[in-house]
């Protein structure tokens, strides 16, 4: 699996490119800001764009689905948890004083435990809720994509409106238990691995709790 990061918008969001060179077929993960530069990025890497998966619908992940889905009629996924979320985005981007274009309306829906595909790769879909209702993880291949649940060294906020801090809670204990070697790519900064966090990050050492579990 190749897996290309492209850093959007002004909450520097990471969005992903996934390809399965065997295939050359693509997934692009959470194009949260700047549609026309992913639409290049896309048509660039020379890949077959076959979906788009949303891990939570904050604005900062929502934000380039339509200029993605104007150019490639690709079917949306995502958690029908993340509805309310997903359908208030424009709400949420006059609040930060963001351009928005509303999405599309997804076309279909993650559950826990699917299996999902990037070409001939499968990845299993983790629910994984706490800073949003909806939010999933996706792992396989030796990855994981986990959205704003969990950052190098820190954890996803849990005081926005609909976030959980005991479900967080709850969805940390489960990343822990993924393969240490697993790469972590989250929605913000840096990529890390599950075992340094298991180390070094206080949330999963047990060296430091989330207010309000």
């Amino acid at each position: 699996m190749n897996v290309q990061t492209i850093t959007v918008g002004a909450f520097q969001e990471n969005c992903y490119l996934l390809v399965d060179d065997r295939t050359n077929r693509a997934v692009i993960v959470d194009p949260g800001s700047e549609g026309e530069r992913l639409v290049e990025a896309i048509n660039r890497s020379g890949t077959e764009l076959d979906a788009i998966w949303v891990t939570h619908a904050h604005v900062d992940h929502v934000g380039a689905i339509a200029s993605i889905k104007r150019k490639w009629d690709v079917p949306i996924y995502l958690h029908p948890l993340e509805r309310r979320l997903y359908d208030a985005a424009s709400r949420q981007a006059e609040v930060y004083g963001l351009p928005f274009e509303e999405p599309p309306a997804p076309d279909r829906e993650f559950a826990d435990g699917q299996t999902v595909k990037v070409g001939d790769r499968e990845m299993t879909v983790m629910h994984a809720p706490g800073h949003a209702p909806g939010h999933v993880v996706i792992h396989g291949d030796g990855i994981a994509l986990v959205g704003d649940c969990l950052f190098a060294g820190s954890i996803g906020r849990t005081d926005l409106p609909f976030s959980n801090p005991p479900q967080l809670a709850a969805t940390l204990e489960k990343l822990a238990q993924l393969p240490p070697d697993t790469i972590v790519y989250p929605g913000h900064g840096v990529e890390t691995t599950i075992g340094e966090e298991r180390l070094t990050n206080p949330f999963l050492n047990g060296t430091a709790r989330i207010v309000g579990r």
